[in-house]
């Protein structure tokens, strides 16, 4: 193919498959009529080269817990990472890519987190990917430090970015990339597409500071390329000038063309995101030498030189399986845990050393919380903990914690400063390791901050685990900025978040249990400022019972009518049964501390909680009554909130605000009629 050029660092072959990459990417766009061909063709050379010649991974085994990580942050450019895995052997064919963005196909527009076809994480919202390598970079450390021993590095990998200026303009990477130069994160190596185009047009129209100099102030080790993006004997020696550095991250500056190549496109916003068009392809082909009738073609040449990765890979592993199975004579017990761990399995039974909580005394759930954390988290040593700068309120650092630092890998609790949206993002990151897990704790207000990273979290089915205090008007004194009214009902609505709301310490103890247990899909736990009585178990029930996600404390065969609530409202819905009763009018109690875990129970377990023939019912949470009808029917009220807070004592605005006890036994009056 005699239009092929050569530039430093590719040989005519290596040519050959960068423009394959450019061709079958532009091609999957042009197929669907839809999604963004221009990052791919400039960004293929840097791609070809960190697939072939640095990235350690085996496409015929995705999850080898060795494996360097490639995070495309700039997610829109999937179709360049659609066609390296299909060309290096990974579970994605030709066909895969002809389907691009079509119903049920392997290549959706954005990449969606399957690791089985060596897709890292899902990325598309800017700075997700991003900020998940982070959390990537710090597991790495920790494991490292925790199973690698004199002689085993068993584990040594790195993780690789591929960012946008779209990447680094949203404020979650740079709170990320803040906090990856404070730990000197040096496993980390993020290639920036300095391609100067957005949406918008020229990225001077809104970003014009000096990215590098950013970087730099941040404390990472910054390298230029110049020139079109086609230098690769510039960009490996940048590659190279990152790997040695150990002690900061690399930003590699890569100035590149979007839609490099394209005779009428290149350059061009219309590039970013819209198909070039059949006959500009053509142009394409024929400025490099193709055969401009053919289509989602594959040189045999090519297909040969890239099967070379997936042979190099094989024999990566292998040579680590050897390690892996001398480490194992050396240290087996550390072994063991390595693949339990791996499997998914918990080094200890949780429900033997869960702290009991008196019935009649009263904690706060924050600090149950903390008092679970202190019992467990010992015991959990491939668990990560950490807070926005709210660990005293949050009570999420347990006594025997050492901060994660740049001088301290041993350490398992995150200090990630006032960076909420970062935070989750990272935890997101290390929960995706597939050894270890992270919790991360905010004040629930601040959920908002980071819904972005929570919703990638219940799409992709991350474990990660969401901890959020002062859930309430309860908050008290703070006022309506940190009093959090619409924030339950808002986490609700995301599908995949389980959102359990223990009623006490008991109930507390439970929820992490259940997070703990389970690796299916993020959980968010909603714990209180303010303290709440204990419940006594013997009289209402075990708090195990929140595994089922709502559960009857108070029954009787025929109520008369139901109470039902969550939290820290459980407590007045069980005053108000009491109130009731000498006025002749039966209750059923219903504590609903997780709405999804009910769901998915029987429906004649469901309907011993909630008999469908009652229909006075009365819904109580000190939130907006948004999902509540779903429960309380036509005829049932809701006793919560329908406004913002007040500055003043937690207890002050539950009276003045209505969500009392005298409230809900009015309620329950009316809702039957009386």
């Amino acid at each position: 193919m005699s239009g092929v050029v050569k530039n430093p660092g590719l040989s005519e072959l290596d040519e050959l498959c960068v423009q394959t990459i450019r061709f079958l990417s532009m091609e999957a766009v042009q197929k669907a009529n839809s999604g963004h061909p221009g990052m791919p063709m400039g960004m293929a050379p840097a791609a070809y080269v960190l697939w072939t010649r640095h990235i350690k991974h085996n496409p015929g085994n995705p999850r080898w817990h060795n494996r360097d990580r490639f995070v495309l942050s700039a997610g829109h450019g999937s179709a360049l990472l659609y066609s390296m895995l299909h060309l290096t052997g990974y579970d994605i064919s030709l066909d895969d890519l002809k389907t691009f963005r079509q119903w049920g196909s392997k290549t959706p527009g954005h990449p969606e987190y399957d690791p089985q076809r060596g897709v890292e994480v899902t990325t598309g919202p800017l700075g997700q990917g991003i900020s998940n390598a982070v959390g990537m970079a710090i597991a790495q450390k920790y494991l490292a430090g925790y199973f690698n021993r004199d002689g085993f590095p068993i584990i040594d990998y790195k993780i690789y970015v591929i960012a946008s200026d779209g990447d680094l303009q949203e404020g979650v990477a740079s709170e990320a990339c803040s906090l990856a130069g404070h730990l000197g994160l040096d496993n980390l190596i993020v290639v920036y597409d300095d391609n100067h185009i957005t949406i918008d047009g020229e990225t001077e129209l809104s970003f014009t500071e000096d990215r590098a100099k950013r970087f730099e102030a941040y404390g990472w080790n910054v390298q230029e390329v110049p020139g079109d993006g086609n230098d690769m004997a510039a960009f490996e020696e940048a590659l190279e000038n990152g790997k040695a550095d150990k002690e900061r991250p690399t930003l590699i500056k890569l100035r590149t063309h979007i839609a490099y190549g394209s005779p009428n496109m290149q350059d061009t916003a219309k590039a970013h995101g819209s198909p070039l068009g059949d006959d500009e392809i053509r142009l394409i082909k024929e400025k490099f030498g193709w055969d401009a009738d053919k289509s989602f073609y594959v040189p045999e040449e090519v297909s040969k030189r890239m099967a070379e990765v997936a042979t190099k890979g094989k024999g990566a592993e292998g040579t680590w399986k050897k390690l892996f199975a001398d480490y194992a004579k050396a240290h087996p017990e550390l072994a063991r845990e390595f693949e339990d761990a791996g499997a998914g399995k918990l080094p200890v039974d949780l429900g033997e050393i869960l702290p009991g909580f008196e019935a009649g005394s009263s904690v706060a759930t924050r600090k149950a919380s903390g008092k679970v954390l202190d019992a467990v988290m010992p015991k959990l040593p491939l668990v990560m903990g950490g807070s926005a700068d709210l660990t005293p309120s949050n009570n999420t650092r347990w006594g025997e914690a050492k901060d994660f630092q740049k001088d301290s890998r041993d350490g398992r609790y995150i200090r990630y400063g006032i960076r909420e949206h970062a935070m989750g993002s990272i935890i997101n990151g290390i929960s995706v390791s597939g050894l270890a897990r992270a919790y991360g704790g905010t004040f629930l207000v601040f959920s908002d901050y980071m819904r972005g990273a929570i919703r990638v979290a219940a799409l992709s089915k991350y474990p990660t685990i969401f901890v959020f205090t002062h859930d309430s008007v309860g908050v008290g004194e703070d006022g309506p900025t940190h009093q959090p009214v619409e924030h339950i009902a808002a986490l609700r609505t995301i599908p995949n978040l389980l959102v359990l709301r223990p009623a006490d310490g008991n109930e507390t103890g439970q929820a992490w249990k259940y997070a703990l247990e389970h690796r299916d899909e993020p959980v968010a736990l909603l714990f209180t400022r303010q303290g709440l009585p204990v419940l006594d178990q013997e009289k209402y029930g075990s708090a195990a019972n929140l595994s089922k996600g709502a559960y009857v404390l108070l029954g009787a065969d025929k109520p008369d009518v139901l109470l039902l609530a969550s939290g820290s409202e459980v407590g007045i819905a069980l005053d108000a049964g009491e109130k009731l009763k000498p006025e002749g009018i039966t209750a059923q109690v219903v504590s609903m501390p997780c709405w999804e875990l009910f769901e998915e129970q029987g429906q004649g377990y469901k309907d011993s909680v909630i008999p469908p023939d009652v229909k006075a019912r009365v819904g109580i949470e000190a939130g907006v009554e948004l999902g509540w009808s779903k429960w309380l029917g036509d005829d049932g009220i809701f006793i919560g909130m329908s406004s913002f807070g007040a500055s003043a004592p937690g207890k002050v605005c539950f009276e003045k605000f209505g969500i009392t006890a005298e409230a809900v036994v009015e309620a329950a009056k009316k809702s039957m009629g009386s």
